[in-house]
């Protein structure tokens, strides 16, 4: 999920829609579901390259129709691009196969045809006339030269599809990728973290195993990037990344969740191993002095806070997450650059 998603969904989402409205009855831009996506990103990433982009038209006096927010939306949303991508592949991939097809039924036709000739030749070929038995033969030869060409023609027909097949297979696979794939950490995005806790939390009361989440979020990150600027912190950002990434071979698994804000999921692992685990990336995070790679400056060390909750049997990932997510909390005002645990029993324990 990029970083706009993640504020749209945070306690701002109200007032940004409310700009967002008030914006387009100033510009007299009807209030659809694209073009109310559309501003709502311009509102909430002024910044960003969308609204760079839709500043410029409108200073030129570009009309804001349909047509262009279609255009925006297919070249600056992350979701339009993929759906585009997506639905363009698939047409390849139906004209690609409507092209076997024919290639196909043509071979079929010629082989029909042949059936016949054969057929008429068997009933010539009783002639004693040396003519007429010249001239079967002959119309069978052409015959099964004209069979063996296209039955070359559709070998090499089907030899050209199969390739173009896999490349496109290659190519879903890709964009597959790139719908679960954050940009800017390689690793997972919220999506592809959503529905791998689902399978993880099922996969955990199947076979009665243990399972924790882990929610892991850069400390003052809002003011270093305020000092430093984007580009920097996306540096640092990728660097919490690149540690997260390295403990969180399979069948660990890592997102980003949002922002600055990391989440991880350790199945058949119990709190005392992922305390330890998550202390490691926090020592390893806070032990690097970094530099800005533009000018080479100190920006000295980043701290990271985490919580996590052990899974209860039969708890929703939603409960749970909510779960760590109180546990990150926990540690930002306990004085961050710490590692704090959930409470393992259920609320209505603690109350007896």
């Amino acid at each position: 999920m990029s970083d706009v998603e993640t504020t749209l969904r945070g306690p701002e989402a109200y007032k940004i829609a409310g700009r967002a409205l008030a914006l387009m009855e100033r510009h007299q831009v009807w209030p659809t579901a694209l073009n109310f996506e559309i501003w709502t990103h311009f509102v909430a990433d002024p910044d960003g390259a969308l609204a760079r982009e839709l500043t410029r038209l409108i200073s030129l006096g570009e009309p804001l129709t349909e047509l262009l927010s279609e255009e925006l939306a297919a070249t600056y949303l992350p979701k339009a691009k993929l759906n585009e991508q997506i639905r363009d592949a698939g047409d390849l991939l139906s004209k690609e196969l409507e092209s076997v097809s024919k290639a196909i039924q043509d071979a079929q036709k010629s082989n029909a045809a042949y059936g016949k000739t054969l057929a008429s030749a068997s009933k010539s070929l009783s002639s004693d006339d040396v003519a007429t038995l010249k001239n079967v033969v002959s119309n069978l030869a052409d015959a099964t030269r004209r069979v063996q060409k296209e039955n070359k023609s559709l070998e090499t027909r089907l030899a050209e599809s199969t390739a173009e097949v896999d490349r496109l297979r290659d190519h879903l696979e890709q964009v597959r990728r790139d719908a679960t794939t954050d940009g800017l950490t390689n690793l997972a995005n919220r999506k592809a973290f959503d529905e791998e806790l689902d399978r993880a939390c099922a996969e955990a009361d199947e076979a009665g195993a243990a399972l924790c989440l882990a929610v892991l979020d850069i400390d003052h990150f809002k003011g270093f990037n305020d000092t430093w600027g984007h580009q920097t912190g996306d540096q640092v950002i990728r660097y919490v990344a690149s540690v997260i990434g390295r403990v969180a071979a399979p069948p660990r698994f890592a997102a980003r969740y949002g922002g600055e804000e990391f989440a991880m999921i350790f199945p058949r692992e119990n709190a005392a191993m992922v305390a330890g685990t998550l202390e490691e990336i926090r020592v390893e995070v806070s032990s690097r002095m970094l530099k800005r790679r533009s000018t080479n400056e100190d920006l000295g060390a980043i701290t990271i806070s985490s919580g996590f909750a052990e899974r209860r049997p039969g708890e929703t990932g939603h409960s749970v997450m909510e779960r760590a997510d109180a546990a990150l909390y926990t540690s930002k005002r306990g004085g961050r650059n710490r590692v704090t645990a959930a409470e393992s029993k259920p609320e209505s324990a603690n109350a007896a």
